[in-house]
């Protein structure tokens, strides 16, 4: 049962009414206020205050303050008035019961009637957000449109200008196809005058030879001896040179066939040791050129998660020596982290091909191998053939608690007792 609060204060102007509620130390956030026209009531268990007020005033503009252990009413009222008394005199519980429920219903009334009104506020804030969204759409759409336009009008016109400049073009050709042409007439016409001069010559020579054939007869003997004297012309032919392919530049009868190949077969082999037929080498230094080397290099990169880098440090070492199963090991490590699985259990693989025979200084490799190909499989969803992987680890390492905790998730998985992870 509340306890009633009757030891409030109140003040009235002709406008408005003043009413302080001590909380009496009650804490603010457990007070709950409901005030109405007619009703008004302050609820702070185990206390209750409630007055039904002795006429109307406007809710909408009262205020309630809560501070300094007090609640602070400023009731304004609808008409202009002083009250006799701060409650109604007289009151009934039946008549007090309607007023509780008729300022429930009214208060919900309101509550509704303002729902209502911020829900076609929102509607038409809403309304008008898609209106202005569609027509900043319109806007951009003709923009774009527009855009398009001044491209395609100002394509037209570059093709035309192109069209006018290869006609102008042409017409420029032609003309000076048709000047060469004219030149080449003269030239031809020219030449055939200089061709009918000198057969007009030729004829006034061989006229004057005819007059004169007389008188040198005695010279026929001697032009006849001239004439034999001059050497028919050769046959043309072609002459075939073929050269025997040498690498030295000795001649081959100069040189000895078996010590060259033999020296050649040498700076081969000494090309592929010092890997001079690797490109990337050239701008190396010494020490880079060194598969442990870049085996370090690549575990630092390996540290700081920057595998892509460390991928081509072991690459490059691989490519140097491909016979040191770490590199591969390590390898398989990056492409886990990136999730080049397929690459991971290659690696593993092949670090596994190189640990043999199997042996106590290289247990610690095969079981990592084992488990990063295992782990690789797992990611694959091939459970089974991961399963195998962990099971060959814990045969060399037996003890190793992580292997038999993922082992065993793996063999739940596996009999459909665990879901996948």
């Amino acid at each position: 049962m509340p306890l009633q609060v009757s030891d409030y204060s109140w003040q009235q102007t002709r406008h408005a009414v003043f009413l302080s509620v001590p909380l009496r130390g009650v804490c603010v956030r457990d007070t709950d206020v409901f005030c109405t026209e007619n009703y008004l009531k302050v609820n702070y268990p185990p206390f209750l205050f409630e007055v039904f007020l002795y006429a109307p005033i406007d809710d909408a503009t009262s205020k309630a303050k809560i501070g300094n252990d007090a609640v602070c009413f400023t009731l304004y009222k609808k008409e202009a008035a002083i009250w006799e008394s701060l409650s109604l005199s007289g009151v009934d519980k039946e008549m007090m019961q309607r007023i509780r429920e008729k300022s429930v219903l009214q208060a919900q009334e309101t509550a509704k009637e303002a729902a209502e009104a911020k829900a076609a506020a929102r509607r038409e804030d809403q309304k008008y957000a898609l209106n202005f969204m569609m027509k900043i759409e319109e806007e951009e759409r003709k923009k774009i449109e527009d855009m398009k336009e001044n491209e395609r009008v100002k394509a037209t016109k570059e093709l035309e200008a192109w069209k006018e400049h290869q006609r102008k073009a042409e017409e420029q050709k032609k003309i000076q196809r048709e000047v060469k042409l004219n030149q080449q007439e003269k030239h031809i016409e020219e030449e055939r005058k200089k061709l009918r001069h000198k057969k007009s010559l030729d004829r006034n020579l061989a006229s004057t030879n005819l007059a004169t054939k007389g008188r040198n007869s005695e010279n026929m003997f001697f032009d006849k001896l001239n004439e034999d004297s001059v050497p028919a012309p050769r046959s043309v032919g072609n002459i075939k040179i073929s050269f025997t392919p040498r690498v030295f530049p000795t001649a081959l009868r100069e040189s000895q066939v078996a010590e060259e190949e033999e020296w050649l077969h040498k700076q081969a082999e000494a090309r592929r040791t010092m890997n001079t037929d690797i490109p990337e080498l050239c701008d190396l230094k010494e020490e880079e050129k060194n598969p442990e080397w870049l085996k370090d290099k690549g575990n630092k990169l390996f540290a700081t998660e920057n595998y892509l880098a460390a991928i081509n440090a072991y690459n490059l070492a691989i490519r140097l020596n491909n016979k040191m199963p770490l590199l591969y090991l390590n390898r398989a490590a990056c492409h886990l982290k990136i999730k080049n699985l397929h690459k991971a259990i290659e690696d593993s693989s092949k670090a596994l091909e190189l640990l043999t025979p199997p042996v106590a200084g290289n247990a610690n490799a095969r079981m990592k191998a084992h488990v990063r190909r295992g782990t690789a499989f797992c990611q694959l969803e091939l459970y089974v053939e991961g399963l195998q992987d962990y099971e060959a680890a814990l045969k060399i390492d037996p003890s190793n608690k992580i292997v038999q905790n993922d082992a065993e998730k793996i063999r739940n998985i596996v009999q459909g007792t665990e879901l996948k992870s």
